[in-house]
């Protein structure tokens, strides 16, 4: 009997056996099949929007903006530089307008308040329609500023209530590093710090361009290229503001892709870099070095 049963034993051994490897090679298929349907899938699936956003990079940290926000703070340093005012005064402005506003141009707040530093037509900032308008609003509060002895060398949130007169003195201190990374990007003392990541953009008008430049920055020389089937930009020329010319060339560069969002900039060539809508980086340009002063902005 022993003798008989060992080739049943073996039989079955050898049909389960074929049976496990019949599932080894279902299993397979089944894994292959789903592997191609996921493919497909992915795709057929489409490429997730680019978050329009910009950021300041100060020792090591990335402090980030909306598009909206670094346009308004590009406002504020590009007002300083034409008056002559020093980075720390935009430090201060930036700083405040986050506190008051989130650095966004509202028209809604406490009581009459409105405008990016939330400043009251009933306190004699100005009337609603000036007080919306941005370069007014700015404006105003450098006039306030500088009227404050020494603000220089103040604490931010002490310069920044002085020209307030807020009921929450001590809130600005929260946003000082924030805004002194802002800063010092867009007035040139920190160069390639100020980038953005943006969507796609079908391009950009010179002439809203040269209406941004001469609105923020006042009678500079522009210069337009392009157009027809050729492509359209702007070249800016920076050099007569302040004393230094690189300086000032990386202070409009900043400003320049600050605004790329609002402007439909494409790329921004300045000395020896550039930075592109698509790479959302500065990289080395390879167009050579530009002179001091000299920014392009591609459209």
């Amino acid at each position: 009997m022993a003798a008989g049963r060992r080739p049943a034993r073996a039989r079955r051994r050898r049909r389960a056996g074929r049976a496990f490897v019949g599932l080894l090679v279902v299993v397979g298929v089944l894994a292959g099949a789903v592997a191609l349907v996921v493919t497909a899938l992915q795709r057929l699936e489409p490429d997730l929007p680019v978050v329009a956003r910009c950021t300041a990079t100060l020792d090591g940290t990335a402090w980030t903006l909306s598009a909206d926000q670094a346009q308004h703070a590009a406002l504020f340093a590009a007002v300083a530089q034409r008056r002559g005012l020093p980075a720390r005064a935009v430090t201060i402005a930036i700083a405040t307008a986050l506190q008051e506003s989130r650095l966004e141009n509202i028209d809604y707040g406490d009581r009459d308040s409105i405008g990016l530093f939330q400043q009251r037509p009933s306190q004699g900032w100005g009337t609603v329609e000036e007080i919306m308008d941005p370069v007014y609003s700015v404006g105003k509060f450098y006039d306030g500023l500088v009227k404050v002895d020494r603000y220089e060398d103040m604490d931010v949130t002490d310069a920044a209530q002085a020209v307030q007169r807020s009921a929450f003195p001590k809130a600005y201190a929260q946003h000082e590093v924030r805004a002194r990374a802002w800063a010092s990007g867009l007035t040139g003392h920190s160069p390639a710090t100020i980038a953005c990541t943006l969507p796609r953009s079908d391009g950009g008008d010179p002439d809203a361009v040269l209406a941004r430049v001469e609105r923020d920055l006042g009678d500079v020389p522009t210069r337009r290229f392009g157009g027809d089937d050729e492509p359209a930009g702007v070249v800016v020329d920076v050099s007569g503001l302040g004393d230094d010319a690189a300086r000032s060339g990386w202070a409009l560069a900043a400003w320049a892709v600050a605004t790329a969002q609002e402007l439909g900039t494409q790329r921004v060539d300045v000395a020896d870099r550039t930075w592109t809508r698509e790479s959302g980086e500065w990289t080395t340009n390879d167009r050579g070095t530009r002179e001091a002063g000299s920014v392009r902005l591609d459209l």
